[in-house]
């Protein structure tokens, strides 16, 4: 079985960016989509982004024009570059990949925009 672990998570001031990492143990070509969910704290897992085989990609609105998703297959990773980052975007952030019927998670990074 696959797993996902991220990284690249920490503290933050408003205004600045993180790039989070999440690997792959196994090969990340059949995931399809890739995605970021982000859970802030008394509130529901909500998508972020995702990213499809083709390099197609969807955004929640709150990141727009902010957040970038992307894959590499070869390193079997998907990053998540947050920029211009605010403190409602503090949560802690997880990796998904959907396979077949399944979803796979990893245990998640916190990010924390604070001044």
């Amino acid at each position: 079985q696959v797993q996902f672990v991220e990284s690249g998570g920490g503290l933050v001031q408003p205004g600045g960016s993180l790039r989070l990492s999440c690997t792959a143990s196994g090969s990340l070509f059949s995931f399809n989509p890739m995605g970021w969910y982000r859970q802030a704290p008394g509130k529901q897992r909500e998508l972020v982004a995702q990213i499809t085989t083709g390099d197609h990609t969807n955004y929640a609105d709150s990141v727009k024009g902010r957040f970038t998703i992307s894959r590499d297959n070869t390193e079997n990773t998907v990053y998540l570059l947050m920029n211009s980052l605010k403190p409602e975007d503090t949560a802690v952030y997880y990796c998904n990949g959907h396979l077949g019927l399944a979803d796979y998670w990893g245990q998640g990074t916190q990010v924390t925009v604070s001044s």
